[in-house]
């Protein structure tokens, strides 16, 4: 992550064609917006790369996203440059393609939010960022019909000058929200008072110790924030079982 750049807000905004994307992930670089400060969702990215016997639907439900070397493989675009990229069910979407942040976002502490199939989809997680409901709604509408969501954070003082790049992007039901998008920890975790409150609450103890081991484990490897938070999850996941308050806290036998 860039020691210069400041984000303060997440610009999002939806696309209908993946040639969008790949242009406005370009510029948005250009500009100077690192790479783990975009997140991008979409259900109808095309690949040259075959990806037969993947994952199966009920695969990606109990085990949320899927992260590893055949993601860095399955886009001839910009997108493979995003980090933390895999493959989500979304009820009321189907299976999508997220990467970025919001991608770690939706493995985490939203997940119980959208993997009950009497959930309410995407709405909840983005309104749980902050976001107004109708526009949360609009933006799964959009993501249903094969259109594309994608979210920069930027700098305060340059949120116009990103908007205006969207705009003349083709963007369309731009949005602002003031503030970014939750991470587990600045750099290392080195107490679960380190944990965000969002990613803490969805931890018992046990899981809290679990998920920092793992996190410090990954960064240290990997020096990517969002890296050492899909993989924490992972751990967790394979580890423990959520109750019935969302809170990753039954631990596996067998594990």
């Amino acid at each position: 992550m860039s020691e210069a750049y400041k984000a303060e807000r997440t610009i999002s905004a939806v696309f209908k064609e993946q040639k969008q994307i790949d242009d406005v992930i370009r510029r948005l670089l250009d500009r100077g917006v690192p790479r783990d400060h975009i997140s991008v969702m979409g259900r109808n990215f095309q690949s040259e790369t075959r990806i037969a016997g993947f994952i199966t639907k009920k695969d990606v439900i109990l085990g949320g996203l899927r992260t590893g070397a055949i993601f860095g493989s399955l886009f001839g675009s910009f997108l493979s440059l995003l980090t933390g990229v895999g493959v989500l069910f979304i009820p009321f979407i189907g299976s999508i393609v997220a990467a970025g942040p919001i991608s770690a976002i939706l493995l985490g502490a939203a997940s119980g939010a959208i993997a009950g199939s009497a959930g309410a989809g995407l709405v909840s997680v983005l309104t749980t960022l902050g976001m107004p409901e109708d526009k949360a709604a609009i933006y799964q509408t959009r993501l249903q019909a094969g259109e594309f969501l994608l979210l920069a954070e930027v700098p305060s003082d340059r949120a116009g000058e990103f908007q205006l790049l969207l705009e003349s992007a083709g963007a369309e039901e731009i949005h602002t929200l003031e503030k970014t998008l939750a991470r587990p920890c600045l750099g290392e975790c080195n107490s679960p008072e380190d944990l965000s409150p969002e990613v803490r609450s969805h931890l018992s103890e046990e899981a809290q110790r679990t998920f920092i081991e793992r996190y410090n484990a990954a960064f240290k490897e990997k020096n990517d924030e969002l890296v050492a938070e899909q993989a924490a999850w992972e751990a967790v996941h394979q580890q423990f079982d959520e109750d019935e308050n969302g809170v990753w806290s039954k631990a596996k036998a067998n594990v």
